[in-house]
């Protein structure tokens, strides 16, 4: 099936947590975080700390990060975030003490800080929050520039089980086209020294659809990275959102068929490349070697209820609210939030958020368990809700059936597992919009850029 024979584009957003951060708003009267989170458990909570620095933006960018840190920065952010930790540990209460099951530092880019700002962000973690970052799963997130040896000595000894590496291109030229500058001499020097640490994970991202990019480039990259033989690989598609390096020269209005064709083809390519050399297909963009040490439970999922997120980029998840600071892709803007992160005394109460009512968990459920390969148990979604996930959504379940987009139709009937086929997969940035509440829509279309 071809893009042209589906109604829509196969590549229309990318769905990693809903409702997306662009529907939230202002909260009314600032909640406290004590009653946000006055009746959530606290037995597995997730941590997320948000580190916005970055030594170069990349030119297909939007993350909430600026381009370096003047003197001092980067310590008047920590001492925020660790006032920002002392008031959700003050905010959690002592009636049942958290215990945390997994942890991520994120941005931007984590190692962008000096080994010894490492050191006191694990610190703020475990002494303010309580969470023990040597028996959970923790995953970082590091640039080829930033992994130097002394930073990842710091991650591996205060128990990081997972890095990531943002490789995006082998191709030189690939890389330049992404506005992303890096030596391959560089990235392969930053991967030998990860290998040369204890972190059991090691993950490395790609993108494909770059200007000029061609199956036989894109089957290099796949090798070079096969090379490493990371536990993990992600396959992302190329995206030009606006206020990027790369949007700042597209035309938004065009709808570049042609790019959308190629971009699966290089999705496709890049799959069975995978799946023929040991590794298993985990969502549309993530791989595991089927080797790989388990992350936990549920492995790197930190998007779910009972998120804790420290940091001006961060997000927080109780099972009714969502919660951030103010959020922006505009360099101007990123530094004039970051300045007010960095000023604020009192961080105990929500600022930015959306609700999630009963009709919002259950998209959120489905969204959550739909694009991931393994599929959706349909009695854990009766369990929680009470209803059939065909009768909450029978117009875009029987869209995706009438599309071949479901591995197994019948499951209408009330069992089994609701499971996307293998060109369901393939079309999760077109499905997961799908299942947006026309509240949520109308909030993302109403945002205004910045």
């Amino acid at each position: 099936m071809t893009v042209t024979e589906t109604t829509g584009r196969p590549y229309q957003h990318y769905v990693y947590a809903y409702p997306h951060k662009t529907a939230y708003r202002k909260l009314p009267g600032n909640p406290p975080l004590a009653d946000l989170w006055a009746g959530e458990s606290r037995q597995a909570l997730s941590l997320y700390a948000h580190i916005p620095f970055c030594e170069v933006r990349c030119g297909f960018c939007n993350l909430f990060t600026r381009i370096g840190a003047p003197d001092g920065l980067t310590g008047r952010y920590l001492d925020a975030l660790e006032r920002q930790a002392i008031a959700v540990r003050e905010a959690l209460g002592d009636a049942e003490p958290p215990r945390f099951a997994n942890a991520a530092f994120g941005g931007g880019t984590p190692t962008y800080l000096e080994a010894a700002e490492l050191e006191r962000l694990c610190d703020i973690a475990e002494r303010h929050l309580g969470a023990d970052l040597r028996a959970i799963p923790l995953s970082v997130e590091a640039s080829p520039a930033t992994a130097t040896a002394d930073r990842l000595a710091v991650l591996a000894e205060r128990g990081t089980t997972r890095l990531s590496l943002g490789v995006q291109s082998f191709v030189e030229e690939e890389a330049r086209a992404a506005v992303r500058p890096q030596r391959r001499s560089a990235v392969e020097a930053a991967l030998s020294r990860i290998r040369d640490t204890d972190i059991p994970v090691l993950n490395i991202d790609l993108i494909y659809g770059i200007d000029g990019q061609t199956a036989a480039s894109w089957r290099l990259s796949l090798d070079a990275a096969l090379a490493w033989r990371p536990e993990e690989i992600y396959l992302y598609p190329l995206y030009v959102r606006p206020l990027t390096g790369l949007g700042r020269h597209a035309d938004p209005a065009v709808a570049d068929r042609d790019w959308d064709e190629a971009r699966l083809r290089r999705y496709r390519e890049g799959r069975d490349h995978l799946l023929a050399h040991g590794y298993e297909q985990v969502s549309m963009r993530m791989f595991r070697r089927a080797d790989a040490p388990p992350q936990g439970p549920d492995d790197y999922a930190c998007q779910t209820d009972g998120m804790i997120g420290l940091g001006c980029g961060a997000r927080s998840y109780t099972s009714t609210l969502h919660y951030s600071f103010d959020y922006a892709v505009d360099m101007g803007q990123i530094r004039r939030i970051i300045d007010d992160y960095t000023a604020t005394e009192d961080f105990g109460r929500a600022v930015h958020g959306r609700t999630v009512d009963e009709d919002e968990a259950r998209r959120r459920h489905l969204l959550q368990s739909l694009l991931q390969s393994r599929g959706m148990p349909v009695a854990d979604y009766r369990r929680r809700f009470g209803s059939e996930p065909y009768g909450d959504f029978p117009a875009e379940l029987e869209r995706l059936a009438a599309r071949g987009w479901l591995a197994d139709a019948n499951v209408s009937a009330g069992a089994g597992i609701l499971r996307l086929s293998v060109e369901g997969l393939a079309h999760s940035d077109a499905i997961g919009p799908g299942f947006f509440s026309p509240a949520v829509r109308a909030a993302m279309a109403g945002y205004e850029l910045k």
